[in-house]
């Protein structure tokens, strides 16, 4: 599970990336203005919260436990 995990992670930090480097690189002049830097950042909301429901999910189903310190002490 946690490699499923490591990996949507991953392509959300991918996906910011290539946001990164299409706001970043130099358009021609005049050249129309080019979207896919609106399209990976939508595409980073949706894995984000793809990845989000999927630990929901998997929390519901018995998949992945809580750990950590007992509330309390």
């Amino acid at each position: 599970m946690k490699v499923v995990f490591v990996i949507a992670l991953l392509a959300v930090v991918g996906a910011l990336g290539s946001a990164g480097f299409f706001m970043l690189r130099k358009r021609p002049e005049g050249a129309p203005p080019n979207n896919q830097m609106a399209r990976a950042l939508a595409l980073r909301v949706a894995l984000s919260v793809a990845l989000f429901l999927f630990i929901l999910f998997s929390y519901w189903m018995g998949w992945i436990q809580p750990t950590g310190i007992p509330a309390g002490r």
